[in-house]
C-alpha cells in the first residue's frame, strides 16, 4: 500500500517518519508551502511532489495532515480526481469522516478520521512515542478492518468510534490533556504566592504529579483518590477555600464535587453529608460569570506579568 502525506506539519511529519521507520511505502509529500514539503520528505527520505494530481495518481492511502479548517478545502480540491477504491483519512480528532469529505460515496473513495490519541508536539521527535498511541478510526465499515491493520501491524492498540461520538469523545482527551495544563497552571500560581518561583514550583510538584498519573494509570481513578476530600475532611476543605479568591473557589467547588462522587464508591460508608454542604455555601461557590472571568483575568495577569516566554 502506497502512502501519500498532504500537509507537511507537525501530524504529517510524524506519521510519515513512523511509517518508513517500520517499512511502510510513503509516496512522498505535498504541501501549498513547497521549503515544508522538501523538509518533510528529506527528514522521511521520502519524495517532494509538487503537485496534487500526482500524490492522488501514485497513491493508494491519502493522509490529509492538514489544520482542522482545511481538511474539507483540500478534499474539494481531490475529489474530482481519479479516485476509485483509494482510502482518504485525516487525523482530526474531532471531525468524523463524513463531515470532512462530503460526497465521498459518490467518488468510489473510503474516507476514515484516523486520530491518535497522543499530543504530537515535536515535529522531528514525537515519532519516537506514536508506537505507544492508540488510533481511534471511525469511517466506511466496508474497509475499516484495512486501515485499522496498517496501525495493528505497527503494534499499536486501535478501537473504532461512531460519527456522532467524534466531538466528545475529542473533548475527552481535551479535558484529559490540555484541561491538566489549566489545572497545574493554577497550583503553580499558588506555590509561587507562597515564594517558590515558577522553576522551584515545577520542580517540587513534578513527583506528585506524574506520581499520581502513575496510580490513575494503573490502578483507576477510585483507587488512587487520597487527600482532603477523599477523607471528608470538612476543616481542611474550609481552610482551603478561605486561602483562595472567588474563581479559584468556584474552581475547587466544582472538581471538589467530582471527588466526592469518587469517594463515595471509594468509601461508601463514609458520611460526605458535611463536606456537600460546605460546598454548596454561596459563600464560596455562588458566583456570577462576571466575577469568575475579573478574577481569572486579575490573577493571571498578576502571575504572568513581566514573565512571558
Amino acid at each position: 500500500m502506497r502512502t501519500g502525506i498532504i500537509g507537511a506539519g507537525k501530524v504529517g511529519c510524524s506519521l510519515g517518519k513512523y511509517f518508513r521507520l517500520n517499512d511502510l511505502e510513503v509516496t512522498g509529500y505535498y504541501d501549498v508551502n513547497e521549503n515544508l514539503a522538501k523538509e518533510a520528505a528529506d527528514f522521511t527520505a521520502t519524495a517532494f511532489i509538487k503537485d496534487l494530481d500526482t500524490i492522488v495518481k501514485e497513491s493508494d492511502t491519502l493522509f490529509l495532515t492538514v489544520p482542522d479548517d482545511l481538511i474539507t478545502i483540500v478534499w474539494n480540491q481531490i475529489k474530482d480526481m481519479s479516485l476509485e477504491g483509494k482510502f482518504i483519512c485525516h487525523c482530526s480528532g474531532a471531525l468524523s469522516s463524513g463531515d470532512a469529505f462530503p460526497g465521498i460515496d459518490k467518488c468510489g473513495a473510503f474516507g476514515y478520521s484516523v486520530h491518535p490519541l497522543f499530543a504530537v508536539s515535536d515535529k522531528y521527535n514525537s515519532y519516537k512515542e506514536l508506537s505507544h498511541a492508540y488510533f481511534v478510526i471511525e469511517g466506511d465499515e466496508r474497509h475499516r478492518e484495512d486501515v485499522a491493520g496498517i496501525f495493528r501491524n505497527l503494534g499499536n492498540e486501535v478501537c473504532y468510534i461512531a460519527a456522532e461520538d467524534k466531538v466528545k469523545y475529542h473533548c475527552a482527551a481535551a479535558v484529559c490533556s490540555n484541561h491538566v495544563v489549566a489545572l497545574i497552571q493554577e497550583s503553580l500560581n499558588l506555590m509561587q504566592e507562597c515564594g517558590f518561583d515558577e522553576e522551584g514550583a515545577l520542580k517540587a510538584l513534578a513527583p506528585i504529579m506524574l506520581g499520581n498519573m502513575q496510580h490513575i494509570v494503573e490502578n483507576g481513578t477510585v483507587n488512587s483518590l487520597t487527600g482532603p476530600v477523599e477523607r471528608a475532611d470538612v476543616k481542611t476543605v474550609e481552610k482551603h477555600l478561605n486561602c483562595l479568591n472567588k474563581s479559584q473557589q468556584m474552581l475547587y467547588c466544582l472538581l471538589s464535587e467530582i471527588l466526592i462522587s469518587i469517594g463515595e464508591k471509594k468509601n461508601p460508608e463514609r458520611d460526605y453529608g458535611k463536606l456537600k454542604d460546605i460546598l454548596d455555601n454561596k459563600q464560596y461557590c455562588n458566583i456570577d460569570e462576571q466575577q469568575i472571568r475579573r478574577g481569572i483575568n486579575e490573577e493571571h495577569s498578576n502571575n504572568f506579568s513581566g514573565n512571558e516566554r
